[in-house]
């Protein structure tokens, strides 16, 4: 019989949990279980011995247990702090000039292109589905100038059940061609037309983010207007900050009334501990400082940053400083996913590092008769979407995808 009337439960695994906590950079939790409710979240996570008790507890039966093989195991799905959504058909290519010139010559050009629904669909649709196949349960990404392509990327991405922040770029400064940027004007009003639209439609797991491109494309009315945007509605931002060394020394002269790049956002309230700002590599000593008492985020992005020349992050630095960065955190989101505690979200990802077609090969020295961690390193570093044969947001198993989707 059951102790008292419970929620009824969605999900029962029995296996190997690993995730990270405050005290423990890797937990490995074997021969546990985990109970996932109705709405999503993991209510509770104990040793199997303690099965008979959960069961009455939460009123289930044995043949409701899913039980992973021995060599199977889930962890937390990834976090992406910094996606270029309308940059993906061209992911993989182009990496032969500096940032400016990169942008100019490719990325623009590219982006123009995002008027069009049609055209935004095909792209917006193939980066979603392509980032949930490969494990990003929590995404933060950049759209263009276009509004309503970027509702349509919010629109997408809460279809297939990913969660996101959606920001709709903002520039007017600094743009060559005319049509690649908004006049100040145009670009506040069609934010706030976007954050509208978003904050109307309510997404569970889908929300605004205000998004400056970088100092370098916004005036400062711009940077100031949206600052007091987020505010006013207790917004994230997201935007990049000291990527190039060309590009702070532009902003330095365009901006000479500041003491330096971050002193540009920190003035016009745009550095919040809402805000995550990419790259970073050339930030001071007292810039840290800043983004310390401000509770700002870096998006650590070294592979954008060798591929362009733009340089390198001292991480060791950063954390000296005690300032938050992360490739898969740093979005304000660790009271509601992040690991497999009880009261959090289960965003999860199940591994099987012995799938058919694995990029991995094991030995008979790899298994003790647990998992052993060693199996867990060889997915981390060698491992690829081919070992994912699952991905779950909020409960829910969006990875194989739907028919529907």
């Amino acid at each position: 019989m059951c102790a008292a009337p419970m929620p009824p439960l969605a999900h029962i695994f029995r296996g190997t949990f690993i995730h990270s906590t405050w005290t423990n950079p890797m937990e490995v939790l074997r021969d546990h279980l985990l109970g996932v409710s109705d709405s999503g979240k993991i209510v509770f996570l104990e040793e199997a011995s303690q099965q008979e008790k959960l069961a009455k507890e939460w009123c289930f039966r044995p043949c409701q247990v899913r039980e992973l093989s021995n060599h199977e195991f889930f962890m937390p799905g990834l976090v992406d702090t910094h996606i270029h959504a309308a940059q993906y058909s061209f992911a993989g290519s182009n990496v032969d000039l500096p940032l400016l010139d990169w942008l100019t010559k490719y990325t623009f050009p590219v982006e123009h292109k995002f008027q069009n629904l049609d055209f935004a669909e095909e792209i917006y649709t193939r980066v979603v589905r392509r980032t949930l196949k490969n494990g990003t349960t929590t995404a933060c990404y950049f759209g263009t100038i276009h509004t309503d392509s970027s509702l349509l990327l919010a629109e997408i991405t809460d279809k297939f059940g990913q969660r996101a922040f959606v920001g709709k770029v903002c520039m007017d400064l600094n743009v060559t061609v005319p049509e690649y940027k908004e006049t100040t004007e145009v670009s506040i009003e069609e934010t706030e037309r976007f954050v509208s639209r978003m904050l109307q439609k309510n997404y569970s797991r889908v929300k605004p983010i205000v998004t400056p491109r970088f100092s370098l494309s916004c005036s400062e009315t711009l940077l100031g207007k949206l600052g007091n945007l987020a505010k006013t509605h207790n917004l994230h931002i997201q935007s990049h900050i000291s990527e190039n060394s060309s590009e702070v020394a532009a902003v330095k002269n365009l901006f000479p009334d500041y003491k330096n790049y971050t002193d540009v956002y920190d003035r016009n309230n745009l550095l919040t501990n809402k805000t995550v700002m990419a790259h970073g590599c050339y930030l001071s000593a007292e810039e840290l400082k800043v983004f310390r008492e401000r509770g700002a985020a870096l998006s650590h992005c070294p592979n954008s940053n060798l591929s362009l020349s733009s340089g390198f992050l001292n991480v060791l630095e950063v954390m000296k400083h005690k300032v938050k960065i992360g490739l898969g955190t740093a979005l304000g989101l660790e009271k509601e996913i992040g690991n497999f505690e009880v009261g959090k979200e289960f965003d999860a990802l199940l591994i099987n590092p012995k799938a058919s077609d694995s990029p991995i090969d094991l030995f008979s020295g790899d298994f003790f008769g647990d998992l052993s961690e060693a199996v867990i390193q060889k997915f981390l570093y060698v491992g690829d979407d081919r070992n994912i044969e699952e991905v779950y947001v909020g409960g829910k198993q969006v990875v194989p995808f739907s028919s529907s989707v």
